[in-house]
């Protein structure tokens, strides 16, 4: 009569149905690391033209989902040959433990929760693109554009410049249109593409931008939403920056000693996110000679063309007619920059 093998410590099956559930959640985790990267890349031009770490990471994520599944693969033939050879044996009193402990299958599962969150996170990355329409996209001079930046220069010798990051998620195309009035004034401008759409990522990525154009001899930098708090940080921490040009946005940090530091800061009434308190509150970090102009009716997604924005507010003012004004604002204060460099 055979004996029945006492039970090994911490190996209780939690249930027939537990491998199953890891390889089959491990395949359809696997498979969202390569659907959200292939979705991004091949529907949102805005992907492959904007800065180059965004392709990396998620062909990097594919890349490492098609090695998960492949373990997976092989691991199942694993399986079912050792399900073949269970089935030939005839002289073995104890039945292996093929399943899964309680342990194995909630760390496995932890483990997949954890990579959706960061599939989740590759979706959130996804930016905005650029949607023509809006400011007058005519632009005299030239327009070349590298991996990290687009840069519009003027006909002639451009002696005032501004380097400008763009909004959070933000295709940097969507800036050309309300920002080529200042390119037909004779002002250099440098949009700068954000590593992931992120300009908090490198807000020191202005100075390559200057450094590349000596002859000019009055910075700006400026921003949008986000890419304002990075310009603002760089004009901060760097006293050869003469101007700062905020769109929707204000600093992280008091700038209210930079008093050689000229500062335009254009906003919306009906902006739903840097709403109009939130502008009134960045006063006293912005020095005592900041200008302010406010867009009546303006709201966030009118400082560029992408569309419109989550959480933003109604408009009650057409998209052209206030980015008219915006571009208007913003010319005047790179002429006065000009003048007085």
């Amino acid at each position: 009569m055979r004996s029945a093998m006492p039970e090994e410590p911490g190996n209780h099956e939690p249930g027939s149905l537990g491998p199953a559930v890891l390889r089959w959640s491990g395949v359809l985790t696997a498979a969202a690391l390569i659907v959200v990267p292939l979705w991004m890349l091949l529907g949102n031009s805005a992907v492959l033209g904007g800065h180059p770490a965004l392709p990396a990471l998620l062909l990097t994520a594919g890349a490492l989902a098609l090695v998960w599944l492949f373990i997976l693969a092989k691991h199942s033939t694993l399986l079912r040959r050792w399900s073949l050879n269970l089935h030939r044996s005839s002289n073995n009193n104890r039945r292996p433990q093929r399943s899964v402990t309680r342990w194995q299958l909630v760390r496995g599962l932890a483990g997949r929760i954890v990579v959706l969150g960061l599939v989740a996170g590759l979706a959130w990355l996804n930016p905005f693109p650029y949607q023509p329409g809006g400011a007058d996209g005519q632009t005299t001079g030239t327009a070349t554009e590298d991996a990290t930046s687009i840069t519009l220069a003027p006909e002639g010798k451009a002696t005032a410049g501004l380097v400008f990051y763009p909004g959070a998620r933000v295709d940097a195309r969507a800036y050309r249109d309300i920002l080529g009035p200042l390119v037909n004034a004779g002002h250099l401008v440098v949009i700068l593409k954000a590593p992931l759409g992120i300009p908090l990522l490198d807000t020191s990525q202005a100075r390559g931008a200057m450094d590349g154009h000596p002859d000019v001899t009055a910075w700006a930098v400026g921003g949008h939403s986000l890419g304002g708090v990075s310009a603002s940080s760089f004009a901060k921490s760097n006293p050869d920056v003469t101007g700062l040009l905020l769109f929707a946005s204000y600093p992280a940090d008091s700038l209210a000693d930079s008093g050689n530091l000229s500062v335009l800061s254009i906003s919306g009434s009906n902006d739903g996110l840097t709403t109009p308190d939130k502008i009134a509150a960045s006063k006293l970090l912005l020095p005592p000679t900041a200008s302010f102009a406010t867009v009546q009716g303006g709201v966030h997604a009118f400082f560029g063309d992408y569309g419109e924005q989550p959480g933003d507010g109604n408009p009650d003012v057409p998209r052209d007619q206030a980015q008219q004004q915006i571009a208007a604002e913003s010319v005047r204060f790179m002429d006065r920059l000009r003048s007085a460099g």
